[in-house]
């Protein structure tokens, strides 16, 4: 097999999103747009990956670090011009070279490897994907000899009345052999509507120069789709979504409800568990076997132990173990762990705490830079008093102790292993091991108050 390369171009700005986002940046599923690409790419094992850059050269340059390589387009006239930027690393080479675009983030891998071993064995020098679209508006069109070879691609904007008829469109994604794209890309000009140097027309020198051109028909148009605009991007969000979902059901995972469900790219889930609707699982989480997750719950960047059930809950950066339930209604904030076994009830809030086995924090509770151990029940309403206005103070509770309700734990403080809190303590000092803390004024009862109060108005 000869050298492989492929050429990313993603140095465009994408004014027709009208965001401050740079367009390859935007996000598919929890993913760049460019990302998707280039981890695309990887899967083929070419020899070399460059990405053309541009605009937002050093947001995509920190997003794709240490995937592939960059050249700069520093200023942008066409596509023909960007691959230019290549040369001066690939130009000597001979081999077979891939051009892909940065906003085509449903292209597959499979797709791609099918392309270019057509373009070997068929011997063309040139080959380009191509696919039947019913509306093909916008795209340039693939214009044929009377042999059914490609003789060129027409730009819609350069195309006449008669070739806008035409349905078989050009995806923007070409192989090339090595040698001759350099060679040809130096005779591309810009007489063109946008004076602009197109790639495609290589495709026209090389015709003229007598070299074989080729065209592989793709089966699902949707893989090409590009994105310019936030009409497009919603599309494409639609259909990778239906893809993950795909993965995870025929994996034996249960989604109850597909299109109300939100499963980002990297997700892990475990066989026998079941997602609800209204669930939006995000980033690097990694979900075990036999739980249920919603509905109306959301995780991020997350790992879930075997057999946990979350409900109507927010879990963020955070590690959750086997056989633990949480909500309805919870808030697990970022850097919390939470050990097996464990009950966190509705309308708890945890924040960068530890939380021990078989411990139980059931509701209204805030549990805030804590350190919690085994078998420790916490009651309704307590709160862990962490902040003084200027530094965050740790809380112990030890095993087997028991928190009563409405009690506040004004750190730093511990609470020793098997210690009582009562109800209604504000706790300030350490508590020892298997003591009574009884923190709260004397209940004194006035007789007839209430009388008195309403005689005297």
């Amino acid at each position: 097999m000869s050298n492989r390369f492929v050429i990313i171009l993603a140095a465009g700005q994408g004014t027709r999103m009208k965001s401050k986002l740079y367009k390859v940046l935007h996000p598919v599923c929890g993913k760049a747009m460019v990302e998707h690409v280039v981890d695309e790419m990887l899967r083929i094992e070419p020899d070399r990956i460059y990405t053309v850059v541009g605009h937002g050269a050093v947001q995509v340059k920190e997003r794709l670090d240490g995937k592939c390589e960059f050249v700069f387009q520093e200023e942008q006239l066409g596509t023909g011009h960007a691959v230019l930027q290549a040369k001066p690393h690939l130009g000597d080479k001979t081999g077979m070279t891939l051009v892909v675009c940065g906003d085509t983030p449903l292209l597959r891998a499979e797709t791609v490897k099918a392309l270019m071993d057509h373009h070997e064995e068929s011997g063309a020098k040139a080959t380009v994907l191509t696919a039947k679209l019913e509306d093909p508006k916008g795209y340039g069109r693939i214009v044929r000899n009377g042999e059914g070879m490609v003789e060129k691609i027409v730009e819609e904007k350069d195309a006449t009345e008669e070739e806008k008829q035409i349905r078989e469109i050009s995806s923007g994604i070409f192989c090339f052999d090595n040698s001759l794209l350099f060679q040809a890309l130096e005779k591309v000009t810009n007489d063109n509507a946008q004076r602009e140097y197109y790639l495609p027309d290589v495709l026209s020198i090389l015709r003229k120069e007598g070299h074989p051109v080729s065209a592989f028909l793709i089966g699902d148009p949707a893989e090409i789709l590009g994105v310019n605009d936030r009409v497009a991007l919603a599309e494409a969000q639609k259909i990778m979504r239906r893809r993950i979902h795909e993965k995870h059901m025929k994996n034996g995972v249960t989604i109850i409800d597909p299109e109300n469900t939100y499963i980002d790219c990297d997700v892990e889930i475990g066989r026998d568990t079941v997602i609800y609707p209204g669930t939006v699982i995000r980033g690097k989480t990694k979900i075990g076997e036999d739980c249920e997750i919603g509905p109306n719950t959301e995780i991020v960047n997350c790992e879930v132990g075997d057999a946990t059930v979350i409900k109507h809950s927010l879990v963020t950066d955070s590690q959750v173990g086997s056989s633990v339930q949480i909500g309805p209604f919870a808030h697990i904030r970022p850097e919390t762990k939470v050990d097996d076994e464990v009950r966190i009830g509705n309308f708890v809030e945890v924040k960068k705490s530890f939380i021990g086995k078989h411990s139980k924090v059931s509701h209204l509770s805030y549990i805030g830079d804590a350190e919690v151990g085994k078998d420790v029940n916490i009651g309704c309403g307590t709160i862990t008093v962490n902040y003084n206005g200027v530094k965050k103070f740790k809380t112990i509770i030890e095993d087997e102790a028991f928190i009563g309700c409405n009690s506040n734990l004004v750190a730093p403080v511990t609470i020793g292993k098997g210690a009582y809190v009562a109800a209604g303590s504000t706790i300030t000092k350490d508590v020892p091991g298997n003591a009574l803390a009884i923190a709260r004024s004397r209940q004194e009862n006035k007789e007839n108050y209430v009388e008195k109060l309403k005689l005297k108005n």
